[in-house]
């Protein structure tokens, strides 16, 4: 299709008159928005959780492990010079 026909072509679709609508679309459609906004804060609600839940089990880890602090030494140094 040339630059030309594809002109002549969305002149046409906007002279036509607008489809109709089915009555009945708009409830279906705030219904289903609806649910979509439920299931995606729902979705959110449980990241959340998730997150608070790791950094909770991280905290305790942390404190009782402490990885921070150089484990203890297993053999002893040897003793000379008593």
């Amino acid at each position: 299709m040339s630059l030309h026909e594809r002109e002549a072509a969305v002149r046409r679709m906007l002279e036509q008159a607008p489809p109709t609508v089915p009555p009945d679309l708009h409830g279906d459609v705030v219904r289903r928005g609806g649910r979509m906004l439920r299931r995606r804060r729902a979705a959110r609600r449980l990241m959340w959780l998730v997150l608070f839940a790791a950094a909770v089990a991280f905290t305790v880890w942390a404190a009782t492990a402490r990885p921070w602090v150089e484990p203890p030494s297993q053999t002893t140094p040897p003793l000379t010079g008593w």
